[in-house]
């Protein structure tokens, strides 16, 4: 039980940050991330069998479909930070080290790139979309720092918990 509560507080603290950065490039360089009503559509329509879309954009929306996203997200970060844990150890989070954190963080980028972004109508690492290298660029630092924010939320579980 006590490994679910420190991969749920991993997960959703590096989550946390990689909001706090979407929202400090939009108000300070108003470039958005992420609509996560987008991911919310995507998986509404799983009930229906629908796995890709050709447009999510153009997708009938669906009810709820904002919170479905931020929800997903949330588990997805949680899920994220399973996975270093899993990999590195529980012992990482006894003294965490920054490298394995924005490994992971740099290799969940696989996931919008080929999976989400294809299933999106987005093309693989978002290659139907009018600019592609900064959308990839824009996926890459997101994930950056997430990693980041998976270093910085097991330092705070390290001093606070441990």
């Amino acid at each position: 039980m006590n490994v679910l509560i420190d991969v749920v507080l991993l997960g959703v603290g590096a989550t946390i940050f990689m909001d706090l950065y979407a929202l400090i490039i939009k108000k300070v360089w108003n470039i958005p991330s992420l609509d996560y009503r987008i991911v919310g559509r995507w998986i509404g329509h799983f009930k229906d069998g629908t796995f890709s879309h050709p447009n999510i954009i153009q997708t009938t929306p669906i009810q709820g479909e904002r919170a479905l996203g931020w929800m997903a997200h949330y588990c997805i970060g949680i899920a994220f930070a399973y996975v270093l844990l899993l990999i590195w150890g529980k012992d990482w989070l006894m003294q965490p080290t920054a490298l394995p954190a924005i490994f992971i963080g740099l290799a969940t980028t696989l996931a919008p790139w080929f999976m989400m972004q294809p299933a999106f109508g987005f093309g693989i690492a978002a290659s139907k979309l009018p600019n592609p290298s900064i959308a990839r660029l824009r996926s890459l630092q997101a994930h950056l720092i997430y990693g980041i924010g998976l270093y910085l939320a097991g330092l705070l579980i390290s001093i606070l918990f441990k």
